[in-house]
């Protein structure tokens, strides 16, 4: 796993100091470990780019002061219409303690359902992980190469060394189904068959109403 370095400052807390620090473009944060006290401190908004928008999972080293913190990225809050983070935890990671997070799934490769006329659909793109911090991935690779039509890749399929996956067995990460066919519409034809009865008919009315005058003649005279 990768590492990103982040340079932090301390924050106050509060409504208020909240509200300074998202006005100048700056994210409130918290660092938290079991049985250790709370952190709470702020970083530039483009700081988390890289660790927010991104299909990969990085271990984060924040500097705050004299103080360094090997942390895990655990939640982010984001603004209700626009997107950006507006609050980030942070998880410390300890050697020799597991941790529970989500980290990105990656699908490679095309699969013969594919080459077949089938189609893909991506069901789960991030998957619930527990593992100790040295053996935490980057991502979750699933190779879908071998995917047929009517095939289905569930969690309980996966492995990795290391990696216990909390996400339940039975969930679907990927299918490939036969894609449907849209048969061309025949209106034109069925329009044009309708005219020629439609016409047949006044035609038929026509010659009825023909004979109708007919007979009454005959019958004045």
């Amino acid at each position: 796993m990768n590492t990103v370095t982040i340079d932090a400052k301390p924050r106050r807390t509060g409504k208020s100091a909240t509200r300074e620090l998202r006005r100048a473009e700056n994210v409130p944060c918290v660092i938290y470990g079991r049985g250790e006290d709370t952190v709470n401190f702020q970083v530039t908004a483009r700081a988390l780019d890289g660790l927010v928008f991104t299909d990969e999972r990085y271990r984060v080293e924040i500097r705050l002061g004299d103080e360094s913190y090997d942390c895990i990225l655990k939640e982010v809050e984001f603004h209700p219409v626009l997107n950006k983070p507006i609050h980030a935890d942070f998880q410390l990671l300890r050697a020799g303690e597991r941790i529970q997070l989500s980290v990105p799934v990656q699908y490679v490769g095309k699969s013969k359902g594919q080459l077949e006329g089938g189609d893909i659909q991506y069901l789960l793109h991030e998957i619930e992980i527990e593992a100790l911090p040295i053996n935490i991935p980057d991502h979750v690779t699933v190779d879908i190469t071998d995917l047929g039509i009517g095939d289905t890749i569930h969690v309980s399929d996966l492995e990795s060394e290391g990696v216990e996956f909390v996400t339940p067995g039975a969930q679907s990460l990927v299918t490939c189904f036969v894609r449907k066919v849209e048969l061309e519409p025949v209106e034109e034809e069925v329009e044009g068959l309708e005219g020629e009865l439609v016409e047949g008919e006044e035609g038929e009315a026509a010659e009825e109403g023909e004979q109708t005058e007919g007979e009454e003649k005959a019958t004045e005279e």
